[in-house]
């Protein structure tokens, strides 16, 4: 393992994953809402945001997927000294990380079942442009309705259909992150 596998962690785990959490929980509780992170460093491609996400929601006991172009030496290292989250399949994953392309397809992953629903993957999307503007969201947690630069809308559709079944999503872009959960309904403009 090589010396930058160690660092990068939070500086001060306790007060900067309670910020992480909090973020990630009001992403995810008001989709479309752009929130920004830190404390985090990752080997590329890990954006900060994500690399938060990581050190916020998963543990030794939380499958991780990571997709093609994120599974490299270096950040399965760093992953394996700060997280320690077994290294899995799409089928087997709680998370899934990657750019949207990489991620497909994206019905190989994990909805839930009927007893479960909750038995379903989180899928952490990194993009290159983040961005209140694109895609309509309307659904629990947005008043009247939102905005927010998705990668696509129909697989967002499809998605949504499921409900209770279907992934939930987190979008990062550098030190920002956002969540489409799969309560939310998605129009193209």
């Amino acid at each position: 393992m090589r010396d930058d596998a160690l660092s990068g962690g939070f500086a001060d785990t306790p007060v900067e994953a309670a910020r992480a959490f909090r973020a990630a929980l009001e992403a995810m509780a008001r989709p479309g809402s752009i929130h920004a992170v830190s404390g985090a460093a990752a080997p590329e491609p890990l954006s900060v945001a994500a690399a938060v996400l990581l050190l916020t929601l998963c543990d030794r006991e939380t499958p991780l997927y990571l997709a093609p172009g994120h599974d490299t030496e270096a950040l399965r290292n760093w992953l394996a000294f700060h997280v320690g989250a077994p290294l899995v399949g799409p089928r087997e994953a709680m998370f899934a990380i990657g750019g949207w392309d990489a991620l497909a397809p994206h019905d190989a992953y994990a909805i839930g079942t009927a007893e479960y629903p909750d038995r379903s993957v989180t899928l952490i999307v990194e993009r290159t442009e983040l961005s209140n503007a694109g895609t309509r969201l309307t659904g629990p947690g947005i008043e009247t309705e939102a905005h927010l630069s998705l990668p696509e809308t129909e697989a967002f559709q499809r998605n949504a259909r499921r409900f209770p079944l279907g992934w939930d999503c987190y979008f990062t872009c550098g030190d920002r992150l956002a969540a489409l959960p799969r309560t939310t309904r998605t129009e193209a403009l």
